[in-house]
């Protein structure tokens, strides 16, 4: 018995290892033409032994996204290119993940804005055979290199600037809420609808909720790192921002059980500040000093943490230069009340419609 035993565990051991799962890596892009040859390039070039293809569903852009998407499907058989005329993210997404070879057990979800390092398919693949997790996910690194775009990348990296969640300030490795990007398995994504088609915004975030409504476990993982490449304008943080309060505010509405302070501080300081400049016009035209000089306190009391904490965020190893440094405030403060801005407006119609323009 125990020569038979050892016979079966020699044959087992000359077993070829299994081949790794194979990996589609879908993204949704439109207007990503400065930045999506680098996206895809970082995706082709890793270094993982298992299949892999990209599948780009494209929107409406209003630079030559399409065609270098087309180019770069052109020139490699690994990237496929799909039309996504309503121009969604939840829409763009299912469609890719669609197209995506059945026989592709893993999808990673990647943006036009994004460079993955070599090993991160490697990495992420292997992280969930490891922990066993519906979803794994690592650390948005952003990455500027005009003074804005430095600014807004320190911004994000900062607790000051959009929250301490692990994926923007780090943190030890274990379960998570949620997962920047994420590796998932197909099984788990399929199994509770894919992305909600419903959302333009915060698809990602209501995703995680519901796998691990069902049970999913999602896993954080610093050492997966993703290169982000922030918006260059305050102008165009400003519009990024407005649009994902007003998406905040309807996943809310839908499920208030996902409200939070870090969710709902934004609003309640817009609201707040508002209410100061009331009270101070107030004093002003009643001719009430005191009453005037009470509304000017939560106001100069906001510039005053604003600056503290960009000042504090500026510092930091690597240290800014002085011209984003002196940037950093008005993006800190853009970032807060555009999102509570648009948290208070709420959705419209309009914002709705407005991923198809």
């Amino acid at each position: 018995m125990t020569q038979v035993r050892a016979d079966a565990d020699a044959r087992a051991d000359r077993r070829p290892p299994a081949a790794p799962p194979g990996v589609a890596v879908v993204a949704c892009v439109r207007d990503e033409e400065p930045y999506l040859a680098e996206a895809v390039g970082s995706v082709l070039a890793q270094d993982y032994d298992g299949t892999l293809q990209v599948v780009l569903a494209v929107g409406p852009s209003h630079d030559a996204t399409a065609q270098v998407a087309a180019a770069l499907a052109a020139a490699d058989p690994r990237v496929v290119v799909l039309d996504n005329p309503t121009g969604s993210r939840s829409v763009g997404l299912n469609a890719a993940m669609a197209l995506a070879g059945a026989a592709d057990e893993v999808l990673l979800r990647v943006d036009g804005h994004t460079v993955l390092p070599p090993d991160y398919v490697r990495r992420a693949v292997a992280t969930l055979e490891r922990t066993g997790a519906a979803g794994v996910g690592g650390l948005m690194s952003p990455v500027g290199t005009a003074t804005v775009q430095r600014a807004v990348a320190r911004a994000m990296s900062h607790p000051a600037g959009i929250g301490a969640a692990s994926f923007h300030v780090g943190g030890a490795a274990g379960p998570s809420e949620t997962v920047y990007l994420g590796a998932f398995r197909r099984t788990a994504v399929e199994a509770v609808g894919g992305y909600d088609p419903s959302l333009v915004r915060a698809e990602d975030w209501e995703l995680c909720l519901r796998l691990r409504r069902a049970g999913g476990l999602l896993w954080f993982e610093p050492a997966l790192q993703v290169t982000y490449r922030p918006r260059r304008t305050v102008r165009a943080v400003a519009k990024q921002f407005w649009r994902t309060g007003m998406w905040r505010r309807e996943v809310i509405r839908r499920d208030r059980s996902t409200a939070s302070v870090r969710y709902l501080a934004p609003p309640l300081l817009v609201l707040a500040l508002g209410l100061s400049a009331l009270v101070g016009v107030a004093g002003a035209l009643a001719g009430l000093p005191v009453l005037g000089a009470l509304g000017a306190v939560l106001p100069a009391g906001y510039v005053v943490g604003v600056v503290a904490a960009s000042t504090h965020a500026a510092v930091r190893r690597p240290r800014l230069g002085l011209r984003e440094a002196l940037v950093l405030p008005l993006v800190v403060a853009t970032m807060h009340l555009a999102w509570g801005a648009g948290f208070v407006r709420g959705l419209t119609a309009r914002a709705v419609a407005d991923h198809r323009a």
